[in-house]
């Protein structure tokens, strides 16, 4: 039995020769990430996105507010303002993304709370012509932690289908239907969230590990992290077939479809 072990088996496909000799194949289109916070796409996302560039992919993570406010508390015990505190934080993101190969589009919106704006979602259908992204991931429509979460997946969701009407801003050329995958929450049973899709990441583990420790306002996280890269990882095992050929230490990432997979055979 084979593990569809990619972000959608139209795009992703893990195929296997043996236990050493493993060939990914991915599209060669562009990767959309938009996430709450300048932590979000590290933690939930990195290893995708390292995965989706290590094959020459782009990757643009949008990220829309620092979490300055509200996942900055290491910054402001030490004295840091506000301007302090949002510098920092725009320089993790910025060493993460160079880390994981992406583009980093910084929005610099307010956070807790986040706020939906027609100013913010313009700038992000905006984003959604210019990438015009095969696969688009983000937060779960639930997060009862943290509200900015679900504003997120609002606004990437709206973007999504205002950037696919012809009749807005007609100089523009309008998107498809990309497939949206939902990145793990940090309290899944809360969040309505079932994995649909585990994630070999095990190739490209080092460099979301290295991206997550240029977070330093949130050192707490690394090990959590860590932990849940291996439990999926686990996971991915137990539910793939024998010649998969995954190994003892598999790291992996769940998502969760948004829409349905569109295929013109079962796999």
């Amino acid at each position: 039995m084979e593990l569809i072990a990619s972000l959608s088996a139209s795009v992703a496909k893990i195929a296997t020769r043996d236990a050493a000799d493993r060939v990914v194949v991915m599209s060669q289109e562009s990767l959309l990430v938009i996430s709450a916070h300048v932590g979000d796409f590290v933690w939930r996302a990195g290893g995708a996105i390292a995965l989706y560039t290590s094959r020459g992919h782009p990757a643009t993570v949008v990220c829309l507010a620092y979490g300055e406010r509200g996942e900055s508390a290491r910054y402001w015990r030490q004295g840091m303002d506000l301007r302090q505190v949002k510098e920092k934080r725009h320089e993790e993101a910025v060493a993460a993304a160079e880390v994981l190969g992406a583009d980093l589009q910084a929005f610099d919106s307010d956070d807790y709370p986040l706020m939906e704006s027609p100013g913010l979602l313009e700038r992000l259908v905006k984003v959604y012509r210019e990438v015009r992204p095969s696969i688009v991931l983000t937060h779960t429509e639930r997060d009862p932690w943290n509200r900015d979460h679900e504003t997120a997946h609002s606004m990437a969701t709206h973007a999504r289908i205002i950037a696919q009407a012809a009749g807005h801003d007609p100089g523009t050329e309008v998107i498809g239907a990309p497939p949206v995958f939902l990145f793990e929450p940090h309290q899944t049973e809360y969040s309505g969230f079932r994995p649909d899709v585990l994630l070999d990441i095990t190739e490209v583990w080092d460099r979301k590990l290295d991206a997550m420790r240029c977070m330093e306002g949130q050192e707490h996280l690394w090990d959590y992290y860590t932990d849940v890269a291996a439990r999926r990882g686990t996971q991915a095992k137990r539910n793939s077939g024998p010649n998969l050929g995954l190994v003892t230490d598999t790291k992996a990432e769940a998502y969760m479809r948004m829409y349905p997979q569109v295929a013109r055979e079962l796999s």
